[in-house]
């Protein structure tokens, strides 16, 4: 196949032994030391200045993959068992899921019982963000849920004068507290907030159309409502995470936990949206585990092509900038990606460990075998 988008040459690489390439009795050498792992020098330096503007797409490292590889070892011995681990690591526990789910539903059969007289912990009521995507990460942060009201209640609202939405927000909190009395349950923006103390749980407010369609409240400008996008991202996900066999959302979880670790300003929903836009064009998007080494470093190198840009929102077409505040951040990401390649295709596992938790900390393992 031809080269990539990202300019990686073939479009694989072979698992080889030192003995395969005639190699058995090369000797390695030794591994790098500190002075050779600074990101301004060896491997990592570009007549581009990263400083400057976005980096160039990595070269291919299957040009050289071969030519220093540890002796009758694989060559990339450690990837696939690396983030197969880390994976693992950022799944939530059963005591985490049982815990989530029990909150939510309590939430959601509490507000069914005030609004339309049922107890089902399922009815005028999806879950929204993380939980409903699956792209959640350990530990979990909090649970969103969108609760629809009757429609009798919209009409009502119309009636007044001021921020109708805030209004709205402001009742239901109140029923909440008649509910929950002892919770100090607070109004944040456009969400509701009780603040369980193991996860929280945020609830917007909307209103099924007659098309299908669900309007939310937004108390921005004076209030208003809009079109939510929640169940059509989670079907955008869906079909395209099962088009890439799983790398989709594997590599938002991957970026999540960057995001938590080193506090990046881009919103968790900004990253699913670029991390299926990059699985589009990647070259490798069905290939497995073994490539996830290759899947964080290009992504962070397109991330970066993308700064200042903007995503599109499914069905609505909503416009949201991506700003550039994140660039710093995203710029360090790439090198140490860099050189944690470089270490995982000469298989120095500690050393590629390393380079990895400086991206996304302990949650990736240092060590494998």
């Amino acid at each position: 196949m031809a080269g990539s988008l990202f300019g990686f040459g073939p479009a694989g690489r072979t698992i080889l032994t030192g003995n395969s390439l005639g190699l058995a009795d090369y000797v390695a050498p030794a591994p790098p030391n500190a002075l050779a792992t600074t990101l301004l020098t060896g491997a990592l330096t570009y007549s581009q200045n990263f400083l400057s503007g976005p980096p160039p797409f990595a070269p291919s490292l299957l040009s050289s993959a071969l030519t220093n590889p540890s002796p009758n070892s694989f060559v990339w011995a450690y990837v696939r068992k690396r983030f197969t681990q880390f994976l693992v690591n950022l799944t939530l526990t059963d005591q985490q899921l049982e815990a989530g789910k029990m909150s939510q539903a309590k939430v959601r059969a509490s507000l069914n019982r005030h609004y339309w007289g049922l107890s089902s912990e399922t009815a005028n009521s999806l879950l929204i963000g993380s939980w409903a995507k699956h792209t959640r990460i350990r530990p979990p942060r909090d649970i969103d849920i969108l609760f629809l009201l009757p429609n009798s209640i919209f009409w009502n609202y119309e009636m007044r004068v001021g921020n109708r939405q805030s209004q709205l927000l402001s009742e239901v909190k109140d029923a909440l507290l008649s509910i929950y009395p002892n919770t100090k349950l607070r109004q944040d923006g456009q969400v509701v907030i009780v603040p369980f103390d193991k996860m929280p749980i945020e609830i917007s407010i909307g209103f099924r159309c007659s098309n299908n369609s669900i309007m939310v409240c937004n108390t921005n400008n004076g209030g208003s409502y809009i079109t939510s996008t929640a169940e059509a991202e989670v079907a955008d996900i869906n079909a395209w995470d099962v088009l890439f066999k799983g790398n989709v959302r594997a590599l938002i979880r991957m970026m999540k936990t960057w995001q938590r670790e080193k506090n990046v300003a881009l919103k968790s929903f900004v990253l699913e949206r670029l991390a299926v836009e990059f699985m589009k064009e990647w070259s490798y998007h069905n290939n497995d585990v073994f490539y996830y080494d290759w899947m964080v470093r290009d992504f962070f190198a397109y991330l970066l092509r993308r700064g200042g840009g903007l995503v599109v929102m499914p069905v609505t077409g909503e416009i949201v900038p991506l700003g550039d505040d994140w660039m710093s951040p995203a710029t360090t990401a790439y090198r140490y990606a860099m050189q944690a390649c470089e270490y995982e295709r000469d298989s120095y596992e500690s050393l590629a460990g390393e380079e990895w938790q400086k991206i996304f900390g302990s949650a990736v393992p240092q060590f494998v075998s």
